[in-house]
């Protein structure tokens, strides 16, 4: 990937940002911001989600499936300058949901408090670019992945990161319990907490952490909108991620579980998942090779 690739561009406002990281379910009990097309009243449908009986049932009478989502990580998940949620993962929820014959509806937080949701019933999956890690797999049951994605480590241009083996007692910031902090953790960075990614840059180019970790695409959105930025990648994780989305442990899951992987098949064989990764990341990454 070369950063002069043709990508789409996205412009995060400071008040989208503000907004989005304000709604922090903290707890999981403060009330939702929904966003888009076919968003409805998440937090009363959330305890409905955690009712007994069979989750899909659930969802089709109620006629929406409830999405976690930031809403703060371009181009994942994100608000346009129109203030509409948009990304290539809301962007696939909704056709998921669709595939489904129901809505999709979107519950915004932060990170920390999401997986936290889903575990209460609050919601029913996340659409946040979740990576299946080895440590959620024994917690979630996932769906087969949508996406597989490359983590980087993001420097500053003068730095003397070259691999990751470099990261050992660097500084470095991201979401507590995201794959970037165990990861750089693993190579022996001492990592510090922040809300969402803008946050982490701050910290970045002002010289208070050493490196941060994230994904390649994003790194790239971010540098064609601000091209000036004196960032560089300057290692990238061997192993490619994959990206699906985790529902709750448990038989009542299953049948919801088996049509999302139904409808990711057929929006992988019909061309929608590759239409939609060039469109947000101006590649596909929806298949390994």
């Amino acid at each position: 990937m070369t950063n002069n690739m043709t990508r789409r561009s996205f412009l995060v406002t400071a008040a989208g940002v503000t907004g989005a990281a304000a709604l922090g379910l903290a707890g999981c009990g403060a009330d939702s911001k929904t966003g888009g097309a076919g968003s409805g009243s998440a937090g009363a449908s959330g305890s409905e989600a955690a009712s007994t009986g069979d989750l899909f049932d659930q969802v089709r009478d109620r006629g929406e499936l409830i999405f976690a989502t930031e809403g703060t990580w371009s181009p994942w998940t994100f608000h346009n300058e129109a203030d509409e949620l948009t990304g290539f993962d809301i962007e696939v929820a909704r056709a998921i949901a669709s595939e489904l014959g129901v809505e999709a509806t979107f519950a915004e937080g932060r990170w920390d408090s999401l997986l936290a949701g889903l575990d209460a019933g609050r919601f029913d999956t996340m659409a946040n670019g979740v990576s299946v890690t080895p440590e959620r797999a024994e917690q979630y049951d996932f769906t087969e992945p949508y996406a597989y994605n490359r983590i980087v480590v993001i420097t500053t241009e003068d730095s003397d990161i070259a691999r990751m083996e470099d990261l050992a007692g660097k500084r470095t910031a991201n979401t507590l319990g995201s794959s970037y902090a165990t990861l750089a953790e693993s190579y022996g960075a001492t990592n510090s907490g922040v809300d969402d990614f803008n946050q982490t840059i701050e910290l970045l180019q002002q010289g208070r952490i050493d490196a941060t970790l994230n994904d390649e695409v994003v790194f790239y959105d971010y540098m064609d909108a601000h091209p000036d930025a004196p960032l560089k990648i300057a290692a990238v994780n061997d192993e490619p991620t994959q990206v699906a989305f985790p529902l709750r442990r448990g038989e009542e899951t299953e049948s919801l579980r088996a049509a999302m992987n139904e409808a990711i098949d057929t929006l992988r064989a019909n061309g929608m998942l590759a239409e939609l990764s060039n469109e947000f990341f101006g590649i596909d990454i929806s298949s390994e090779a």
